[in-house]
């Protein structure tokens, strides 16, 4: 199979967008791409598309994946929409570059899109829900804040974990969102208050959920046989993995690991040849910040029971051994469903090009991403390593 590379990649802001459409905040995204790719790139050159959205906001109704694609000049290519709850843009990365090695194309748009604030309340709290086990979770009245609770208050009383724990991740994301002009929450936030915010679904509180949020990203992949046309300082995508599970949480024989999360970083290693070690940043799913800590261990970044420890060290902030979350996470940066996955390669691309601004891993050189679906029922991660080596 050929290798795959990522070319240039870039997103909108995110937040709350009213006088926007899902149309255009992809062109925005897609344009943005574009103009990063150092050499340029010409929108014939893209064979093939692959767009993320789970399609909860009025503002998205119709075929959403050629409606953009045709929106942004690229009549007649291929296009499929990839929908897997929030890992949906993610999923759309990894279509992306099975194309390529595939052979299939050689230059391929991967990207997401979603408008989450045209909804009322009770309809976002619908579609976040049914990201998950409809049936027996969420008609019972469970909701999605109500899951990871649930994964919080066990990983507490299994090993320890306290709310500071969940609390110092959150004033982390923030203080990285600070640095990011294109967060939604982009400020800062003291240990007091995320410890003492109103309780969402306990122990959770309001900083340890991340917003809902408009936004679009595109990332850029191209074959090993087109890639000098476009770079000669290439980021190869090493590896993939993906994987899927129970998607009801009470199916699952532990609350506090995602096992899909673990098949499929086991399974992008073992492509790229690495192991979790060799890692300088990564991007992870942290809807709520009990996800973020459930995928230290899950990553192979700690031991399980150890996150809250790791966390507390010191070695996941931006100065730390790990940079996590850099970009501000879903907590800080915003969570447009659909579009959350490729904005994580975006953040990857832009460490890895030497381009991040205040937020720059110094000597980054390989990164991973980590993208969930709903509570844990699919997830999808891809190791990044720049192909030279140069340190950023």
């Amino acid at each position: 199979m050929r290798d795959a590379y990522l070319v240039g990649a870039a997103q909108t802001d995110f937040g709350s967008f009213p006088d926007e459409s899902y149309r255009s905040l992809f062109r925005t995204a897609f344009e943005a791409a574009r103009d990063s790719v150092p050499a340029g790139i010409d929108p014939d050159d893209v064979d093939e598309a692959f767009v993320g959205t789970l399609g909860v906001g009025g503002r998205q109704l119709g075929l959403s994946g050629p409606a953009v694609t045709e929106h942004v000049g690229l009549d007649g290519i291929p296009c499929t929409r990839v929908e897997n709850a929030c890992a949906a843009s993610g999923y759309a990365v990894r279509q992306a570059v099975q194309a390529v090695k595939s052979g299939m194309a050689d230059v391929v748009l991967a990207g997401g899109v979603e408008i989450m604030t045209d909804a009322s309340s009770d309809a976002t709290k619908y579609w976040l829900g049914v990201s998950g086990e409809t049936e027996w979770e969420r008609l019972s009245g469970t909701t999605f804040a109500g899951v990871y609770a649930q994964m919080a208050d066990a990983h507490m009383a299994e090993y320890g974990t306290t709310g500071e724990h969940l609390s110092r991740v959150a004033v982390k994301n923030h203080a990285n969102g600070a640095k990011n002009p294109h967060a939604q929450l982009g400020f800062e936030c003291s240990l007091e208050d995320a410890l003492n915010a109103p309780v969402v679904a306990d122990p959770l509180t309001l900083y340890h959920c991340c917003p809902t949020t408009d936004g679009a990203a595109c990332a850029l992949v191209v074959s090993e046989d087109a890639v000098e046309e476009y770079t000669d300082d290439p980021i190869r995508i090493a590896g993939v993995g993906a994987a899927s599970d129970r998607v009801g949480l009470f199916q699952r024989e532990s609350y506090t690991s995602v096992p899909a999360s673990r098949e499929a970083a086991e399974r992008a290693y073992e492509m790229a040849g690495v192991a979790p070690e060799d890692i300088d940043f990564a991007e992870v799913h942290d809807c709520f910040s009990i996800a973020e800590l459930l995928a230290y261990e899950d990553l192979g970044f700690c031991e399980p029971g150890e996150a809250g420890d790791f966390v507390e060290s010191g070695a996941t902030e931006l100065d730390g051994d790990l940079p996590v979350n850099t970009s501000g996470g879903l907590k800080s940066k915003g969570h447009p469903i659909g579009a959350t996955g490729a904005g994580q390669l975006v953040e990857a691309y832009k460490q890895l090009s030497g381009a991040a601004g205040d937020r720059q891993v110094e000597g980054a050189t390989r990164g991973l991403t980590h993208n969930v679906g709903g509570s844990g029922g699919a997830a999808v991660v891809h190791v990044l390593e720049r192909e030279q080596g140069v340190e950023a």
